[in-house]
């Protein structure tokens, strides 16, 4: 589907992404591909171990991490819920024609994802899967 490719997940919701992940390394793509991981801590991260040995494959994967409640000494990342500026940093150099996959509880994929159009990126090329509570009543 092109690319470059923008990744966003929240907790659990980085296990779709890192099928997506995995199906690029297995078709040999080269694809500039960032994923932006938040996690409460180091601790919960899913897929730690692989994606950092991902992410030094060289074949053009990047993963950012932001560590929401508690960071390991030293961290000089992203210490915060994901908010405009982190997706400024993160998604800038990747260009208008970016595609975007995120998944995570719904609050995180409604925020995220209304930024990305308020900062121009054309809806059609978000897609969003969500879990959780909507918000609505019953």
């Amino acid at each position: 589907m092109g690319g470059p490719l923008l990744l966003i997940g929240g907790g659990s919701g980085v296990v779709p992404l890192m099928a997506m992940i995995r199906h690029r390394a297995r078709a040999g793509a080269r694809v500039p591909t960032r994923l932006l991981y938040s996690s409460r801590s180091p601790e919960e991260v899913v897929y730690g171990e692989e994606l950092e040995q991902r992410a030094t494959a060289r074949d053009g994967l990047e993963v950012i991490y932001t560590f929401t409640r508690s960071q390991p000494p030293g961290w000089k990342g992203y210490g915060r819920r994901i908010d405009r500026q982190m997706l400024e940093e993160v998604a800038g150099p990747l260009g208008a024609d970016v595609q975007t996959y995120i998944c995570g509880p719904t609050m995180l994929v409604e925020n995220v994802a209304n930024i990305l159009v308020q900062s121009g990126l054309v809806p059609a090329q978000i897609r969003t899967e969500r879990f959780g509570p909507t918000g609505g009543t019953a």
